[in-house]
């Protein structure tokens, strides 16, 4: 089943929102993060709201607002959400507190707003949205769920219009703790993985509309999965989807810098496909659990454009793309893949 993508907002490390032309000029990494550029939030909510809320939420509620506003749509029938970390940021305000007041006298509206459903709650109340609500916390396939729950709601009412998305972000002491983990170094080079982070929302339907030019037609997940079965999985989606390998157009990959975790993501795109384009796109997103989302806005764009920007590409096949497919590895444990065409 094809579900059709009437808007979509995204902010995202480059400047993804407003009429900036589509990753015209990246933006470098600073050290070894990717940070968001961010809008004024006063386009999208009101002033007082806006000093009570964390910086994921005002990044969530303008991306939603930006979808809608592209779908014409006032308020969705749904709002599903995909997040691996949740509000990062009120999370270590809580944890901090804790530590320092001994667990004595705390106050409770940091622990309250970080919930990882507190984005979808969010955009729900400020739009009156009393519609489905579901936030999905499966780490690195956290938005493909929300995705895959979004086709299972549209088969069965095609003429809803739900609005889907994901949403991470970096702190201080996320950073910190993931460097001690060793997933990213001090300083970034272009063998080492970049912290990443961004909020994606995207207004889908099960009905077509007559300016509806994108559609997500498939949607897979294979974890800790080795070449082989990696393999045979990439071609069961293919023949699920009622297409070959030699169909896709663009391959939109997810490498993220890391020589070693790249090198088996590299031969599954040279083995599966070598007649389509290449490109990558986390050099301009970094690296974090729900950054397919972006892959999905970029593929978009791709598709609304019909040009791919140069900047991304690592093999032309010269191919009008009319399928693009999705494929984000993530620390060689989490494997997705999301199809997009054409209408």
């Amino acid at each position: 089943m094809a579900i059709y993508l009437k808007g979509k907002g995204n902010i995202s490390p480059q400047q993804t929102w407003g009429d900036a032309s589509l990753l015209d000029q990246p933006k470098p990494a600073a050290g070894n993060r990717l940070a968001c550029v961010e809008p004024d939030y006063t386009q999208y909510m009101d002033v007082r709201q806006l000093r009570r809320m964390s910086r994921i939420l005002k990044m969530g509620v303008a991306a939603g607002s930006m979808a809608l506003k592209e779908a014409n749509i006032t308020v969705p029938d749904g709002i599903i959400t995909g997040t691996s970390y949740g509000c990062l940021e009120d999370t270590g305000i809580f944890l901090g507190k804790m530590i320092e007041n001994k667990e004595y006298a705390l106050n409770p509206t940091p622990f309250i707003q970080s919930t990882h459903n507190t984005i979808g709650s969010q955009i729900a109340l400020l739009l009156q949205c009393q519609g489905y609500n579901q936030t999905y916390t499966q780490g690195a396939f956290s938005f493909e769920h929300a995705l895959l729950d979004a086709l299972t709601l549209l088969a069965d009412e095609p003429n809803q219009a739900l609005l889907v998305g994901a949403a991470d972000e970096i702190t201080n002491t996320s950073h910190t703790v993931q460097q001690r983990f060793g997933i990213f170094k001090d300083e970034h080079n272009t063998l080492e993985t970049v912290n990443g982070e961004g909020v994606a929302y995207f207004v889908l339907s099960g009905e077509k509309g007559p300016s509806d030019v994108v559609a997500i037609t498939a949607v897979t997940t294979l974890y800790n999965a080795d070449e082989a079965t990696l393999s045979a999985g990439i071609v069961r989606f293919l023949k699920d989807a009622g297409i070959n390998a030699s169909d896709i157009d663009l391959l939109l990959l997810g490498t993220s810098g890391n020589a070693a975790h790249d090198a088996f993501a590299e031969t599954i795109a040279t083995t599966h496909f070598a007649n389509s384009t290449q490109a990558h796109f986390k050099h301009l997103s970094g690296e974090y659990p729900t950054a397919s989302a972006f892959a999905v806005w970029l593929a978009a764009r791709i598709l609304e454009t019909k040009a791919v920007p140069q900047n991304i590409v690592v093999k032309n096949s010269g191919r009008p793309v009319k399928r693009v497919l999705v494929y984000n590895p993530y620390f060689t444990k989490y494997h997705s893949l999301i199809l997009l065409e054409a209408c």
